[in-house]
């Protein structure tokens, strides 16, 4: 199945449609769908850099939005539908405790979880769940996602096909290295001034 998803988005980031099959995928991952929307938008942005901004917008509009539908499966039906979809990714242990450090970590969670690759329908469906608080999980949703695709945007406009390779298997390492300076500058501020 995920083979079969994965050929689908690469086809479709070749078509003229790619755009709005580009906004789908980004809303669909927030709240269901396995696949990370990076995946169309890597190829979106190499055939066309002139574009990369504006695609990396769509991709944070469909994301956050989607993100929005995570939020109200955790909200409204977190008892069938986000215990299934948590279930079905075998997130139920990390779920839980997602679902208790939010009292404390809510706004970090969100922040830190959601520039990652980890899965975006965890935190969203934790962040309803939960009943984090909607206007400040829309706002850290903005600021996270729209962070992630600039930045993968921002690079491959910059450096074009090169980086492809470095952002694929790199994510990981870069979001976190971008998560510790983020995180150590709020400490920093915190303490210092």
């Amino acid at each position: 199945m995920m083979k079969r998803a994965y050929d689908w988005m690469m086809r479709a980031a070749a078509h003229d449609k790619a755009p709005h099959a580009l906004f789908w995928v980004a809303f669909v991952e927030s709240s269901v769908f396995p696949i990370p929307p990076d995946v169309m938008l890597i190829p979106m942005v190499l055939a066309n850099r002139a574009k990369a901004w504006l695609y990396a917008a769509i991709c944070t509009a469909g994301s956050v939005l989607g993100g929005i539908l995570g939020y109200a499966i955790g909200y409204f039906l977190y008892e069938t539908l986000g215990q299934w979809v948590i279930t079905i990714y075998g997130l139920g242990a990390q779920f839980e405790a997602y679902r208790a450090a939010y009292n404390e970590w809510g706004l970090w969670i969100i922040l830190i979880k959601g520039f990652t690759p980890i899965p975006y329908k965890l935190v969203t469906i934790a962040s309803g769940a939960a009943t984090f608080d909607f206007w400040v999980f829309i706002a850290a949703s903005i600021v996270t996602r729209g962070g992630r695709f600039l930045l993968v945007a921002g690079l491959l406009y910059w450096f074009g096909e090169p980086i492809r390779a470095f952002i694929e298997q790199r994510l990981t390492l870069m979001t976190t290295v971008f998560v510790i300076l983020l995180v150590g500058g709020f400490i920093a501020i915190k303490y210092l001034f």
